[in-house]
C-alpha cells in the first residue's frame, strides 16, 4: 500500500504538483519511516521550496538508511550549498562521486559550487571532464572559459603570473570571444617580461573595446618597454582623451615626454601632478616617475611613496598572520652565519651588476651566508654567470607567486632582506611587504624613500650616506637610515675594451668635448640651455650625448637650433656593449651632470674611466648621488650648488687648459690610491652596519 502511495507521490512530484507530492510522501513515511526514497524526495521538495534546513535533515536520514545512492548525495550537496554550508556541500558531492564517478549531474553541481566558492582550479578540472563527456557542448565551453578567466585573475592577484598566463590562454581555447581574457593575458605577460606578446593581446582587446582607457595605458607601458616611444606617447594620450582623470596615464605621459626631451607644457603638467600627490591621494602616481620630475620636493616624494603603498600594498602589508619570528632565539647558535638575501630583477647585464658583483664576491663568507633571489630574466650573459657564482645560493624565483617567493625566503631563514630594485621597472617589492625576513633594507635600485602606511614603513632601513641624506632630511624618510661613507659600491672588474680614437665616434680631434651619458629623461630645458650657452662661448667645442631614442635626438637638435647652435655641434653616441661604452669615455674632456636626477652608475663609470664630472647638487636623494661620488673621488671642486656656478665652472674648465689638466691628473692619481673607491673597505663597512642592525634587532626582541 505505501509503495503505491509513494509512486503516486512521485508522479505528482514529476509533474510539479509539489504540495500533493509532499503530503503523500509524508503518508508513506508514517507507514514506513525507513523508506529512504520517500525521505530523499521529501527533502528534495523542501529544497525546491526554500526550506533548506529541513531538506538537509530528511536527506541525511535517507543516507543513514541507504548510503550507496549517489543521487542522495547530489541533492544533499545542493541543499547544503543553498543553506550557505559550502564546505560541507563540497565534501558531500565528492562522496557521491566516489559512488558514481561519471555522474554528470553530480560533477556539474560540484563544479558550480566550487566556482561559487572561488575554488576555480578545482572547478575547472570538473568542467573539463564535463566538456569532454558532453562532446564539446558550447555552453559548457563558455562556462569553462569563464572559470579559467577567474582562475587567471586569482593567480595574477597572488603574483603567480605564469599560472595566470596559462589559465587565460586555455580559456581562449574554449571561448575565443571571451574578450577580457586578451586584456588580462596581456597584463600577465607584461609581468613575465613577454612584452611583445602582451602588446599583441592588448591590441586585440582594444579592437573590441576601443573606449577602455586603462587598456590604452597598459598598451603604452609595453610599447615604452620596447622602445616604441612615439607609440607609447600616443597610447597614453588616447587613454587620457577617454578618461582625463586617469592619473597614472598622465604621469606615464609626462615621464615619456621627459624621455623624448619634449618639454612643451611640462612645467604645468608637473605642477598638476604635484597637486594630485598632496590633494588626490588615491591617484596612482609612480614614485619613480615622480622623483624624476623637476621641482618635486623630499616631502612630496615621501607623500607620493605613502600614497603608492596605500593604493597598491595595503592589503599585503595587512596580511595576517605574517611570518612568525617568535623563535628568533633559535637562530643564535655558535658558528651560525648571518644570512643576507639580495632581491632583484636585475641580476643580469644591467647597471646594477656593475655596482654589486665585486661586493658580493668580497663578502666575508665565513660570517655571512649570501643568497640571491632573482625574479628577472636570465640573459645568460657573463655578468649573470659571474653573479650566480658569487652568491652562496642563487635562487631563480621568477616563476613563483609573491606568496611562494616570500615563503622561500622565510624557509631559507634569511635574517636581512635587501631589495635592490624597489619601485622601478619589474618591481616585486610586494614580496617585502609580506615581511618574510626579520629586517628589510632598500638600497641602490630606488633612489628615495619607499614610504609607510600610518607608522608602518615598508622597509626597516635605507642605505645612504650623509651627503645624499643629511640628518636634517631624515624626517622625509619612512625608513631608519644606515649611513655608509659613500652610498654606492664600485665593481673594479668591469669588462674592458681597447680605448678607441675620437675619429671612431666622429669627435673632432682638437675640440673640447663636453659630454653627458645620462639617460634622456634626466635632461631638462634649464640644464640644456646652460649646455648650449657653453657651446656658444667655447667655439671649438662639441656636446657628446647618448643616443637614447629618435624622438629625443630630434627634439634636442631642434632645441639646439633654437639656441643658435649648429646640428654638427651635437654628436650622438650609439648604444654599445658595456666594455666598449666604458672604453670610449676618456675620449671626452668633461662630463656635465643633470638635475634633479644626477648621474648615478653613469657617474661612477665616468670617474673610473678618468673622466671628470661636473655636478650640480640638488635637494633630493636622486640629485645628490654625484656629489657623494665626487667627494669619494677627492674632487669636491667639481661640485656646484646653483646653475650660475655650474655654468661658470664648465666654461672655466673648457677655457683654461691648465686647470682642466690639473683636475684630470688629480682624478687619475686619486684613483690609484688605496682608499678611493676601495671595494674591500666598502664591504667591511657594509658588513659592520649589517651586524649592528641585526644585534639591535635581537636586543629589541629581548634576545
Amino acid at each position: 500500500m505505501s509503495q503505491s502511495i509513494y509512486l503516486t507521490a512521485l508522479h505528482h512530484h514529476q509533474n510539479n504538483a509539489l504540495q500533493e507530492a509532499e503530503s503523500l510522501y509524508a503518508q508513506v513515511l508514517l507507514a514506513n519511516p525507513k523508506h529512504a526514497d520517500a525521505l530523499h524526495y521529501l527533502g528534495v521538495i523542501h529544497y525546491q521550496t526554500g526550506r533548506y534546513k529541513e531538506a538537509i535533515i530528511y536527506i541525511q536520514q535517507a543516507i543513514q538508511i541507504n548510503a550507496q545512492t549517489a543521487d542522495y548525495y547530489n541533492h544533499l550537496g545542493l541543499s547544503l550549498s543553498a543553506n550557505c554550508q559550502t564546505a560541507e556541500a563540497i565534501v558531500t558531492l565528492k562522496s557521491g562521486l566516489k559512488l558514481n564517478p561519471k555522474d554528470f549531474s553530480l560533477q556539474k553541481n560540484l563544479a558550480n559550487i566550487l566556482f561559487e566558492a572561488e575554488r576555480y582550479e578545482e572547478a575547472a578540472g570538473y568542467y573539463r571532464r564535463l566538456y569532454r563527456a558532453s562532446r564539446r557542448d558550447p555552453e559548457l565551453a563558455a562556462t569553462l572559459a569563464l572559470c579559467l578567466l577567474n582562475l587567471g585573475n586569482q593567480c595574477a592577484a597572488k603574483g603567480a603570473y605564469s599560472q595566470a598566463e596559462a589559465s587565460f590562454e586555455e580559456a581562449l581555447l574554449y571561448n575565443p570571444n571571451e574578450i577580457n581574457c586578451y586584456y588580462n593575458l596581456g597584463n600577465a605577460q607584461r609581468e613575465l617580461g613577454k612584452i611583445k606578446e602582451a602588446e599583441k593581446h592588448y591590441l586585440h582587446y582594444l579592437k573590441q573595446q576601443p573606449n577602455d582607457a586603462d587598456a590604452y595605458n597598459n598598451l603604452g607601458n609595453v610599447q615604452r618597454e620596447q622602445g616604441k616611444l612615439a607609440d607609447a606617447i600616443a597610447s597614453y594620450q588616447t587613454a587620457l582623451q577617454i578618461n582625463p582623470e586617469l592619473f597614472h596615464a598622465m604621469v606615464h605621459l609626462v615621464h615619456q615626454k621627459q624621455h623624448a626631451c619634449d618639454w612643451a607644457g611640462l612645467n604645468s603638467d608637473i605642477a598638476q601632478i604635484r597637486d594630485w600627490v598632496v590633494n588626490k591621494r588615491t591617484a596612482q602616481i609612480s614614485p619613480f616617475a615622480f622623483l624624476s620630475m623637476p621641482t618635486t620636493t623630499e616631502a612630496e616624494q615621501l607623500q607620493c611613496a605613502n600614497n603608492w603603498l596605500i593604493n597598491r600594498y595595503a592589503s599585503l602589508m595587512n596580511t595576517t598572520p605574517k611570518f612568525d619570528f617568535s623563535d628568533i632565539s633559535q637562530r643564535i647558535k655558535p658558528h651560525r652565519k648571518l644570512k643576507i638575501g639580495y632581491l632583484s630583477a636585475d641580476f643580469r647585464l644591467h647597471p646594477l651588476a656593475f655596482l654589486i658583483t665585486e661586493l658580493i664576491e668580497l663578502h666575508d663568507h665565513r660570517q655571512f651566508e649570501v643568497y640571491a633571489y632573482s625574479y628577472g630574466v636570465n640573459d645568460k650573459t657573463p655578468e649573470r654567470k659571474r653573479l650566480e657564482k658569487a652568491f652562496d645560493r642563487f635562487r631563480d624565483i621568477r616563476h613563483l607567486s609573491i606568496s611562494d617567493a616570500a615563503q622561500q625566503i622565510y624557509a631559507d631563514q634569511i635574517d636581512i632582506l635587501i631589495d635592490l630594485t624597489g619601485f622601478t621597472q619589474s618591481s616585486r617589492t610586494s614580496i617585502v611587504a609580506l615581511k618574510p625576513a626579520p629586517l628589510s633594507i632598500n638600497w641602490l635600485g630606488f633612489p628615495g624613500t619607499m614610504g609607510k602606511i600610518d607608522d608602518q614603513p615598508l622597509f626597516d632601513y635605507l642605505i645612504t650616506d650623509s651627503t645624499i641624506t643629511p640628518p636634517e632630511s631624515a624626517q622625509f624618510y619612512a625608513e631608519a637610515l644606515i649611513y655608509l661613507p659613500c652610498y654606492q659600491p664600485i665593481d673594479h672588474k668591469r669588462p674592458k675594451a681597447k680605448v678607441p680614437n675620437r675619429a671612431d665616434y666622429q669627435l673632432p680631434e682638437q675640440a673640447f668635448v663636453f659630454c653627458s651619458f645620462n639617460q634622456s629623461f634626466k635632461i631638462n630645458a634649464e640644464t640644456f640651455a646652460v649646455w648650449m650657452r657653453c657651446l656658444a662661448q667655447v667655439p671649438n667645442s662639441v656636446l657628446w650625448l647618448l643616443e637614447c631614442n629618435a624622438l629625443a635626438k630630434a627634439n634636442l637638435l631642434r632645441e639646439a637650433a633654437a639656441h643658435g647652435i649648429a646640428a654638427n655641434r651635437l654628436i650622438f653616441a650609439p648604444r654599445e656593449a658595456t666594455a666598449k661604452h666604458l672604453a670610449r669615455q676618456p675620449l671626452a674632456d668633461l662630463m656635465l651632470d643633470t638635475l634633479p636626477y644626477n648621474a648615478h652608475t653613469t657617474a661612477s663609470d665616468a670617474l673610473l674611466a678618468g673622466l671628470p664630472l661636473l655636478t650640480l647638487q640638488g635637494d633630493t636623494f636622486s640629485g645628490r648621488v654625484a656629489t657623494s661620488l665626487l667627494k669619494a673621488a677627492g674632487l669636491p671642486e667639481l661640485i656646484t650648488y646653483d646653475l650660475q656656478t655650474y655654468e661658470a665652472k664648465a666654461l672655466a674648465l673648457a677655457r683654461n687648459r691648465q686647470d682642466f689638466l690639473r683636475i684630470r691628473q688629480k682624478l687619475t692619481q686619486n684613483l690609484q690610491t688605496d682608499h678611493f673607491f676601495n671595494t674591500h673597505i666598502f664591504v667591511k663597512g657594509l658588513e659592520d652596519n649589517l651586524q649592528a642592525v641585526w644585534i639591535q634587532y635581537l636586543h629589541s626582541r629581548g634576545v
